[in-house]
């Protein structure tokens, strides 16, 4: 096994692209980023909260499941998380527009009900 990069702040719902990249959630950063295959990390939209899992649209934004964020400490090395953040209001849906790093929220509650720690997002054949 090889490291391609490190200092990564907690990712998740990595998505292979054509260019050999990879963009994936930071969710202590707070970030969609992008992995260039030399390793290189550049953040492409802060999303705040959470960012929590990511899939690529048939629009071609970027459509996240933000579960509103984290309180976070380190042990024995390891980054870990211990709560909902101080700063919580609720989890969200939201799109990112990959050329221009715009985010957009576009749901927070389900009906009438908030979202509450929205966790992965999948987009099936028909883009549903």
């Amino acid at each position: 096994m090889r490291e391609i990069c490190g200092g990564l702040e907690f990712p998740e719902g990595p998505i292979a692209m054509r260019d050999g990249s990879v963009i994936l959630v930071e969710i202590k950063r707070g970030t969609l980023s992008r992995v260039t295959p030399t390793g290189q990390i550049a953040v492409i939209a802060h999303c705040g909260g959470g960012p929590n899992g990511a899939a690529l649209g048939p629009d071609g934004r970027v459509y996240i499941c933000n579960n509103g964020g984290f309180s976070w400490s380190t042990a024995g090395g390891f980054l870990r998380t211990t709560g909902t953040a101080a700063d919580y209001k609720t989890g969200s849906i939201q799109a990112v527009n990959l050329a221009t790093g715009a985010v957009e929220t576009l749901y927070t509650a389900c009906q009438g009900e908030a979202l509450k720690g929205p966790n992965d997002i999948v987009f099936d054949a028909h883009g549903g």
